[in-house]
């Protein structure tokens, strides 16, 4: 069988637009939207995320949370594009089933973190195009946030935003959580209450200004007696 192969030629970028005509390009990646919102309490912690799966101006899903549960002190939340985000929870739970038959035991909250990093480092020179955070509750029974970098670099945080509203999120935490360039900030931990009540109001108002977040919210509550699901409605235009 003969096999006729047509090969590229280089662009002359000197020619003009009628010229250069339409240039066809394959691209592995494509955005889904969403967003991931997680904070640490002082014996909680909490991580939330918006249902909507879209691309560009349609809406694919709207009832898709980004949060997968690894471990009964552990939940991850990934948005970005939504097949690196499956090859990736189904990669994190077969390495837990993994070390749970290795070790009779369940991975700490702190060794799932490391644990994700070696994988996105491993997949630096094709990364998963992913927005990564992960919650739970330490050895001390402590709340923890890691945040991690498409590449693996990632670092323990009391709050984090993630994904297409985080730059209308982490703002709006910096001042209510963090206390950030304040005089007389009551630094002291903020209460499960509270905080349930902060994740509502600033997905809320994400949803106003960001077409990829929206539909309703999922949010998982760590403690010490396990993993707690809520779920709140947002807009759907």
């Amino acid at each position: 069988m003969e096999l006729n192969f047509e090969i590229p030629q280089p662009v002359n970028y000197h020619s003009s637009p009628a010229e250069l005509g339409r240039q066809h390009a394959f691209s592995p990646y494509a955005f889904n939207g969403g967003t991931v919102l997680a904070l640490a309490g002082e014996d909680y912690a909490l991580i939330a995320s918006d249902t909507r799966l879209s691309e560009g101006f349609s809406i694919h899903s709207r009832d898709l949370p980004k949060l997968k549960k690894l471990t009964n002190t552990t939940v991850v939340g990934c948005c970005g594009f939504h097949g690196d985000v499956l090859t990736l929870s189904k990669l994190l739970e077969a390495r837990l089933k993994m070390y749970g038959h290795d070790h009779n035991k369940e991975m700490t909250c702190n060794a799932v973190a490391a644990m994700l990093s070696k994988i996105l480092y491993y997949r630096r020179f094709f990364p998963y195009y992913t927005y990564n955070i992960i919650a739970g509750l330490d050895e001390e029974g402590k709340g923890c946030v890691y945040s991690f970098d498409p590449v693996g670099s990632y670092e323990r945080e009391v709050y984090r935003a993630g994904g297409s509203a985080s730059s209308l999120l982490q703002p709006l935490l910096d001042n209510q959580v963090g206390g950030k360039n304040q005089e007389g900030y009551d630094a002291s931990p903020i209460s499960l209450e509270k905080g349930v009540a902060l994740v509502k109001d600033v997905f809320i108002s994400a949803a106003e200004r960001d077409i990829y977040t929206g539909d309703g919210i999922a949010i998982h509550i760590i403690t010490k007696d396990g993993i707690k699901e809520e779920r709140f409605p947002l807009r759907r235009d």
